[in-house]
């Protein structure tokens, strides 16, 4: 497995499509703009003036289109590569109850563009897509519902395991996202609750688990024994998180113990030794690698090999984000393992607040962009010089 070979890593992109890729990996490197981005866009979005540029830049970068029917052509350009596809509703940050109702719909109409589509493995749904970020925090911390906040939670529940059933007559895996540590323990009741009901047979219903949280190990063997003890198959996402900075705000602020791990090799560790410990219970466990990270991912291709497993048995995927990484997906799908792209999607202003908070994740990974830059430079020199 190289993950330096450019030319089947940027095999789809024209020299236009590299050169902007590099500006925009310079500029997601400019901290003190990424930070500043969120407030230029409340004081220019009314204005619409800044959408024609995301569009042609950033959007075009890390998002499929507009529309489910729009994500066809990078469907289809990613099958090309033996890249599957993850459709990811993205717009965030609205709460109302309709728009809650029009979420869950749209939920829908993607599981219903997999049905049948082997390019389309998984669908995704994000918790806070279907309820109020506070209900949740309600919820979490055991306080007692009003008759009101009930019937909403009521109504949170009704849509996702309205989610998780289409996804089971359908045959389809589906992919609770994590969010917050203060929201995540009625995510995993939930998510529990789910797999109990939908994983009888097989894997369809997939939790989160973002190993920066020191705890999430003794979570995955928590769940295992409930799951050998009640009889149902467990679904799992692995990821390393992307909320730190604001969980060591909210721990320092409200003194309590910080839920973060004390340092990277920690939650590198935790890691891999989560995709270790899935693969030696891979009869009971389907999960997917989702990282961005060389290392895990050559452990997992090492993993599956030292196991005898075939590179397409289902239950492992490997996955990254649209935009980033392609010198992993890509040379992964070469090499006919299962691996797919997150491809999130949605109106540009409204996917625009989803674009901003996955800039300043990538200001905060270290690394991150200087490796897709050195990827981007080393393929032009290399085009340049044939």
């Amino acid at each position: 497995m190289d993950f330096d070979n450019t030319e089947i890593a940027f095999s789809k992109k024209s020299n236009a499509d590299l050169t902007r890729s590099y500006w925009l990996f310079k500029i997601i490197g400019w901290n003190w703009l990424i930070k500043l981005g969120p407030i230029l866009l409340k004081i220019f979005m009314p204005l619409w003036i800044p959408i024609p540029i995301i569009k042609a830049t950033i959007f075009k970068q890390f998002c499929g289109g507009e529309s489910i029917d729009e994500c066809e052509q990078k469907i289809k350009e990613l099958s090309s590569v033996n890249v599957k596809t993850i459709l990811d509703y993205s717009v965030e940050g609205k709460e109302e109850e309709n728009v809650f109702d029009e979420n869950l719909q749209e939920a829908l109409a993607a599981i219903r563009k997999a049905d049948g589509n082997p390019n389309i493995p998984f669908s995704v749904f994000k918790p806070t897509g279907f309820g109020k970020f506070d209900l949740l925090e309600k919820v979490n911390s055991k306080a007692t519902l009003s008759e009101q906040e009930q019937a909403e939670f009521d109504r949170v529940l009704t849509r996702i395991d309205t989610i998780c059933s289409a996804g089971h007559k359908a045959n389809l895996p589906i992919f609770i996202d994590a969010e917050e540590s203060w929201i995540q323990n009625t995510i995993d009741d939930i998510s529990l609750e789910m797999m109990r009901k939908y994983n009888k047979e097989k894997a369809i219903v997939y939790n989160t688990a973002q190993m920066y949280r020191w705890d999430r190990i003794a979570y995955l063997k928590e769940l295992k024994a409930i799951s050998e003890k009640e009889n149902f198959f467990i679904g799992m996402k692995l990821v390393r998180g992307a909320y730190i900075e604001k969980e060591r705000e909210r721990a320092e602020k409200m003194d309590y113990k910080d839920p973060m791990q004390k340092t990277q090799e920690d939650t590198n560790k935790d890691y891999n030794d989560s995709i270790k410990f899935c693969i030696e219970n891979i009869n009971k466990i389907a999960f997917c690698c989702a990282s961005h990270n060389e290392k895990s991912n050559l452990l997992l291709v090492d993993l599956m090999k030292a196991h005898n497993i075939s590179l397409t048995d289902e239950r492992i995927y490997f996955a990254q984000l649209l935009g980033m990484s392609d010198h992993i997906s890509n040379n992964m799908g070469k090499a006919g393992f299962n691996v797919a792209k997150y491809v999130p999607y949605g109106p540009v202003k409204d996917v625009t607040p989803y674009l901003i908070r996955r800039a300043e994740e990538n200001t905060s990974v270290a690394g991150q962009t200087g490796r897709e830059l050195s990827l981007i430079r080393a393929e032009q020199v290399r085009r340049k010089s044939m």
